[in-house]
């Protein structure tokens, strides 16, 4: 079990007929308590998905006593008309729960642009509603159900020594990139927290892990992370415990959506250390990995430090060319200004490479998440409406 894994919690995904497919597409989660804490984050792209104007606001509040979530529709871009059927899957929601709108939260996936089919959304809430269930199995159809180009569901699960424990599931393939990085997750704890901590506690976890996954530099409409408390374990962990376990959760929903995510061949590590701010080794290590000539090089197995030397050296950072060194896969291949090694000494021809620069200016340091650029992933995107 995962997202049901905490106490206190159910869920259900079912087929409502969003998909042409007739695949699981519209999921439920619900808190039974006794205590409706939550919290969240959202993208930072301007143009904002319906669902996420409305989970932003109903989040005001910091209590939720539910989220449904669909797939096949992204609800993006819809006018007053989406914001109206977001309003109105809350609406049915709290009633089959029996409990007020202003306590779901609504997220969606899929194409941006068009309404979605709202008689397969509301009926499809009744299915769901109906299916609820803290079993293994409710947990997978519900990670199921937020699946787009995704080929696997996506879980993780930890329990703390002191008897609470976190879970959840993420989807995303594409459109990955900084600013919460991809996706739709939603995480479950069954600690005992308040608002103010359950809070900080995700976006520390978050800062680190869904914000460092940068595949595309897409930043899609409709990223929005959850988190729901239960309290039901009767645990109160420190801040620090539940940062840490929000982060073990989050890293590996974060490395299972890397190494999904489309047309990759290749799970690519970027550390920058030795920056003279955080905000410098972010920049520096974010520009890398979302470069195209060292994606396609990373694709050829090439280990062609020229072209890393070329991302990080335009980046409004504090540089010095001459403390810059680039190591890959261990082996330091340019330092003090000039080659170290011949490139050929660093193989690359796994699918894990990690790419270490030391800026030699600081004592900060950050790590992007990303993959490499492939013909699978052009074909698979030039090929449909995403």
């Amino acid at each position: 079990m995962t997202v049901t894994g905490p106490q206190g919690f159910r869920a259900a995904g079912v087929a409502a007929g969003i998909k042409a497919s007739g695949a699981l597409d519209l999921t439920l989660v619900v808190n039974d308590g006794p205590l409706d804490v939550a919290a969240g984050v959202f993208t930072r792209n301007v143009i904002k998905a319906a669902p996420v104007l409305w989970s932003q606001e109903v989040l005001k509040q910091q209590r939720l006593k539910a989220v449904v979530l669909n797939s096949g529709g992204a609800n993006a871009a819809t006018g007053p008309g989406g914001f109206q059927d977001t309003h109105a899957t809350a609406e049915k929601v709290a009633d089959v729960l029996q409990v007020g709108a202003i306590e779901v939260a609504v997220c969606s996936t899929g194409l941006i642009g068009e309404r979605l089919p709202m008689d397969a959304v509301l009926s499809g809430v009744d299915t769901a509603f109906k299916a609820l269930d803290a079993s293994a199995e409710a947990s997978l159809n519900a990670a199921k159900g937020v699946m787009t180009t995704d080929t696997k569901p996506k879980q993780a699960f930890a329990k703390h020594e002191k008897g609470w424990s976190v879970g959840g599931f993420a989807k995303g393939a594409g459109m990955l990139a900084p600013n919460l990085a991809t996706m739709l997750s939603v995480l479950t704890t069954d600690a005992v927290v308040d608002k103010e901590t359950l809070d900080r506690a995700l976006r520390g976890a978050t800062h680190v892990t869904f914000d460092r996954l940068d595949v595309d530099g897409g930043t899609s409409t409709n990223d929005t992370v959850l988190v729901l408390a239960s309290g039901a374990s009767g645990v109160e962990p420190t801040e620090a415990e539940l940062t840490e376990l929000l982060t073990t959760v989050s890293l590996d929903l974060v490395l299972q959506l890397r190494a999904d995510s489309e047309g990759a061949t290749k799970d690519v590590n970027v550390t920058v250390q030795g920056a003279e701010t955080e905000a410098d080794a972010i920049a520096v290590a974010r520009t890398i990995a979302e470069d195209n000539l060292v994606k396609t090089a990373l694709f050829g197995s090439d280990p062609n430090w020229g072209r890393i030397a070329m991302a990080l050296g335009r980046v409004p950072a504090t540089i010095d060319p001459e403390r810059v060194s680039i190591a890959i896969n261990g082996v330091t291949l340019f330092a003090q200004g000039m080659p170290a090694a011949d490139r050929t000494e660093a193989d690359l021809t796994g699918r894990a490479i990690e790419i270490v620069v030391d800026l030699g200016v600081g004592g900060e340091a950050a790590t992007i998440y990303t993959t490499d650029l492939s013909h699978g992933y052009v074909e698979e995107n030039s090929a449909y409406s995403s």
